[in-house]
């Protein structure tokens, strides 16, 4: 994951849910430009952290048996409020439907108990493997990787 977009995670049922946090911090790379004069996160960063959070509670749920967790759609996408350095951004999802290869979330992220962007999540669950078998050590890496990400975001819980 090349941009982390969640500190740690707060709480985990798998199979239901999951809260997460972000602090926003003053020294991020992108705040020097979106906006010099009132920096705040960026609706798409706020987005990921959501997508982030699902994609936790995903592989939380199945054991991580899948390597490749995408977002396959967003629906009914509300951005409601800013996110300025030094606010924590608190991420929250919950499974509303699991069809086989698909997953539906249901995600929003609040600050101060005042929420700032919400929506649905369509996610899709796959492997490198099931295209050519070839490919499962990728895959297994991938897990692995995955795997270690997971305990240091769990650390604390």
């Amino acid at each position: 994951m090349r941009y982390r977009q969640l500190d740690k995670i707060t709480e985990l049922v798998p199979g239901e849910r999951i809260v997460a946090v972000r602090t926003l911090r003053h020294g991020e790379d992108y705040l020097r430009d979106h906006f010099p004069l009132f920096p705040v996160m960026p609706g798409v960063m706020m987005l990921e952290a959501m997508y982030q959070a699902a994609c936790w509670l995903v592989r939380s749920t199945e054991n991580f048996e899948h390597a490749i967790i995408s977002l396959d759609e967003v629906r009914n996408i509300k951005f409601a409020d800013f996110m300025e350095p030094g606010q924590v951004l608190t991420v929250t999802a919950e499974i509303v439907k699991s069809e086989g290869r698909s997953v539906t979330v249901k995600a929003s992220g609040s600050r101060d108990d005042v929420v700032a962007v919400s929506g649905r999540l369509i996610l899709g669950k796959k492997n490198r493997a099931d295209v050519d078998p070839e490919l499962a050590s990728q895959d297994e890496f991938s897990r692995d990787s995955m795997r270690n990400e997971f305990k240091k975001l769990m650390q604390g819980f």
